[in-house]
């Protein structure tokens, strides 16, 4: 990953193959730092400001040659946007841009301002870790299984130099830095499993990459398997998992950050199909690849828990992820059988493509029951219901417990990965009831993503609980600022945001 260090040192000095600096839409004179550049290429950013080709817009990137007027050979010019609408997610999406220029240019090592600690206004330790995210995320690529191009990149930008003038703002601006390269790593660690296909990444495959992370993080780490889990009862689990060759998993990471106080927890769950085909209720083909993803709750639960590890919050988590894969075959589960979950309850399985809330009802009781969670967070690319509701912006969030609800709205709002709240109103609860069974596994198509969410409610016990369905958020079609198309690793920053939170309140 990319390395980024904090310099004392001025930038006009920088004897680097690029250095950045930024300017505000509007802005005709520029001040500070750019300033400073411009009067040692002797107007030339004013003069680009003045023709129109340098806008400050945000998102904009203008390159300049400095032709041995500076030491460094190049100098991108980042635009922040306009003043009143700037912010630490500005910060993301224009260090986003600048390092994707920088890499295009064939960098190897460049220099940047700290964009918003100055005149910007923001909290110096707040900017570089927007910067040190922005920067690593937008950089991020999956082409492992691709040969490269003639016409890409050969150089990879390797370290960026965050120059500061005041070395009083070392310090915080390091461990921002820090900060934001462990959130960065919790992002790509979710990203890669995600993209990873399907035929590389079963369940066993998952579950050995978690174990991977966990070692490195120093976590405790087992993990059950199929005779396990039918000891313990888990036969919601099981019978999405009968369908394919490929055993089913459930991954146990666990951090104790509290030791000394068990009950100081929280657990979460990270629904992890590795391939869902929809079982015998068969998905159409259209777009049907999209669903390697379809364990993008559970990647956001290891990449998070990499983290959590590093920052060292003051409280116990849980993370588990049931790993299984949902196929069709003449072992695969029908519509209409009746399985029974290890709380007791039993369902009727009204369609196999609702498999996601299955497992997930067995890995709650398992975190509740037999981990003795006080708290507990799901997260799942559950409905496409919730596309319909908030495209692809926000994540949905649902709960039984609003104090734990509103601890999540706060992390996304300190993260900056969007979410809403939607109802859980008991009138929803009719469409769930079964002639044959305790409760149906689905309940039609309205409120789609509120009637999943409140089948899962059944099966969290008296544990607080909160729902995320990222079914919307999990995977982007196109680049924008630290977001690249394919896997977004969507919620593990908030994720690791929340744990901060809660361990905060005590």
């Amino acid at each position: 990953m990319l390395k980024i260090t904090v310099q004392i040192g001025d930038i006009t000095q920088a004897a680097f193959d690029a250095v950045v600096v930024n300017l505000f839409e509007g802005v005709s004179a520029p001040s500070g730092a750019t300033g400073a550049v411009d009067r040692a290429l002797e107007g030339a950013i004013s003069a680009l400001i003045a023709d129109g080709e340098a806008r400050g817009r945000e998102g904009e990137a203008t390159v300049l040659h400095t032709l041995g007027a500076l030491p460094a050979k190049r100098v991108v010019v980042a635009g922040l946007g306009k003043r009143e609408r700037f912010g630490i997610d500005t910060v993301r999406t224009v260090s986003a841009v600048a390092a994707r220029t920088l890499r295009r240019l064939n960098a190897k090592r460049a220099a940047s301002i700290v964009h918003g600690a100055g005149i910007g206004g923001l909290d110096a330790a707040a900017a570089a870790q927007a910067l040190a995210e922005g920067a690593a995320l937008g950089l991020y690529t999956f082409d492992r299984h691709k040969a490269r191009k003639a016409d890409e990149p050969t150089q990879e930008l390797e370290e960026l130099v965050l120059l500061e003038q005041d070395p009083a703002r070392a310090a915080a601006l390091q461990a921002g830095v820090e900060r934001g390269l462990a959130l960065a790593e919790a992002v790509i660690t979710a990203r890669d499993l995600v993209n990873e296909p399907a035929n590389i990444l079963s369940p066993i495959a998952l579950a050995t990459a978690a174990e991977q992370v966990a070692e490195e993080a120093g976590l405790a780490y087992s993990v059950l398997e199929p005779w396990q889990m039918k000891e313990l009862g888990m036969g919601s689990l099981l019978g999405v998992a009968q369908g394919s060759s490929n055993e089913p998993r459930l991954i146990v990471m666990e951090y104790f950050g509290d030791p000394e106080h068990p009950d100081n927890n929280v657990a979460l769950v990270g629904k992890g199909i590795t391939f869902d085909s929809g079982g015998i209720s068969i998905k159409p083909s259209a777009g049907m690849w999209e669903m390697k993803g379809d364990m993008a709750g559970g990647a956001s639960v290891v990449g998070a828990m990499k983290a959590i590890a590093a920052l060292g919050p003051r409280i116990n988590v849980l993370g588990l992820v049931p790993a299984v894969e949902n196929m069709p075959s003449g072992t695969a589960q029908r519509p209409g059988d009746v399985v029974k979950a290890m709380n007791g309850k039993t369902i009727e399985v009204d369609n196999t493509d609702a498999e996601g809330r299955l497992i997930l009802a067995d890995a709650m009781c398992y975190a509740v029951g037999e981990k003795h969670a006080k708290r507990v967070v799901d997260i799942a690319t559950l409905t496409g219901a919730i596309v319909v509701a908030l495209g692809h912006v926000a994540t949905g969030v649902m709960g039984t417990s609003q104090r734990l609800v509103d601890e999540l709205l706060g992390a996304s709002r300190d993260t900056g990965e969007k979410m809403w709240q939607l109802p859980l109103f008991d009138e929803y609860k009719r469409q769930l009831r079964s002639d044959y069974a305790d409760i149906k596994n689905v309940g039609g198509r309205p409120a789609g993503s509120i009637t999943a969410a409140l089948f899962l409610s059944e099966f969290t016990g008296p544990a607080e609980w909160a729902h995320l369905d990222i079914a919307g958020t999990f995977m982007s079609d196109r680049v924008h600022g630290h977001v690249v198309k394919g896997a977004t690793g969507v919620p593990a920053r908030t994720l690791v945001r929340l744990v901060e939170r809660l361990a905060a309140d005590g």
